[in-house]
């Protein structure tokens, strides 16, 4: 068993952790922004495959100490580059450093992939193209004052991207954010979703794609594990298969999702196209406030406004966000509704008690996804 550094967004380890948990690997520790585990190098194609809150699957390879430049490459070509990679693939090396004798963070990768090729073309003869494309073999290297870990990057192209959003509209979530916030609404996928507001479609259509069980790994068809000697094809292959035949064909549940805009909506259903859940989604242009909201198995009510962040947009939000308070009381009693913003005064609009509020980032911004417990009747008598 070997060390697995998976990666992600700030504020987002917790949901990782939980997915990590339920692919059966266990969590031995959580960072702000990573969490590790352990398992072989063919475990990461099922981490890779699966993830839909992960940035990256780094596959630990050597610690060591490093006072410099040379220290850090002599310590590099100690390692049997040999056997990890393929002189026909593509090398890119990607870093963090943070070392008082480096002024420019890029030489640390100079060195660490002149370490690399130099190694291999004495041992063999050949040498890899490199270059800064994440298209084939990755090594990333993490230099903090003198302690330095290297890994291989098995993921290449980050994961965060599921690869189906060809079509945005006006600042849409980050795939793997929007699959982070669905998680923290704990919905159990067998009762409605519904999402007003939808933009371009990506918490809908991530909402889809669990709900069906599709991993966002199987819309690519390029990953870094690929390009290393240790990759088994059969075993890739195996793998996928078992994941598109554990995916529904069909739900006995509602995915709403509905936009004033019918561009916003054309957008949408376009990336739903792409993943390959337009039939398990039904589009609608309208309101927020004329969305159908089905009075059976009732779920969860999802909504992510504007924030106005620019300057004179908060004050044109304030009728906004007062309807939607309005709408959750007049119109979604015995579901639970959530609102995404990073907008604290907005938010209080809503004029609804807040059950829950749960940190988020988004980009730069600080967010909240609220909770509220929107009773059929009174409070009391539920």
């Amino acid at each position: 068993m070997n060390k697995i550094l998976i990666t992600c967004a700030n504020r987002i380890t917790p949901y990782l952790a939980q997915e990590v948990e339920e692919l059966g690997f266990k969590v031995i520790a959580e960072y702000p922004s990573a969490i590790e585990t352990q398992g072989s190098f063919h475990d990461t194609y099922t981490l890779n495959l699966y993830l839909r809150t992960a940035n990256r699957v780094l596959y630990w390879l050597k610690d060591f100490v490093a006072f410099n430049a040379e220290d850090l490459y002599a310590k590099i070509s100690e390692l049997p580059w040999e056997r990890y990679l393929n002189p026909e693939s593509y090398l890119t090396v990607d870093s963090i450093v943070d070392n008082p004798t480096i002024a420019n963070t890029l030489y640390p990768n100079v060195k660490c992939k002149d370490a690399i090729v130099d190694r291999m073309m004495h041992k063999i003869g050949r040498r890899p193209n490199s270059g800064p494309e994440p298209k084939g073999a990755m090594i990333f290297l993490y230099w903090k004052n003198n302690d330095v870990s290297l890994y291989l990057d098995t993921s290449g192209e980050v994961l965060s991207k599921h690869n189906y959003r060809k079509f945005p509209f006006q600042a849409p979530l980050q795939e793997s954010l929007a699959a982070s916030i669905i998680l923290a609404t704990e919905w159990d996928k067998n009762t409605h979703f519904i999402n007003p507001m939808t933009g371009s479609g990506t918490l809908a259509i991530e909402a889809a794609m669990m709900a069906i069980g599709k991993p966002p790994g199987v819309l690519r068809t390029n990953f870094a594990f690929m390009h290393y000697q240790e990759f088994d094809k059969k075993i890739w292959s195996a793998i996928r298969r078992k994941a598109n035949a554990n995916i529904k064909k069909k739900l006995d549940i509602q995915i709403i999702a509905t936009d004033i805009n019918p561009e916003a909506i054309q957008a949408a259903q376009a990336n739903a196209t792409v993943a390959g859940v337009q039939d398990y989604i039904q589009f609608k242009v309208c309101d927020f406030r004329e969305t159908p909201i089905p009075s059976d198995k009732k779920g969860i009510i999802l909504l992510n406004p504007e924030y106005g962040v620019r300057l004179g947009q908060e004050d044109a939000l304030k009728d906004t966000y007062q309807a939607i308070g309005d709408f959750f009381k007049q119109c979604c009693q015995g579901y639970t509704g959530y609102v995404f913003t990073g907008n604290d005064t907005l938010a209080k609009q809503i004029g609804l008690h807040v059950n829950k509020k749960i940190p988020f980032y988004n980009a730069k911004i600080e967010c909240k996804l609220l909770k509220y417990d929107l009773y059929e009747g009174t409070k009391k008598k539920f």
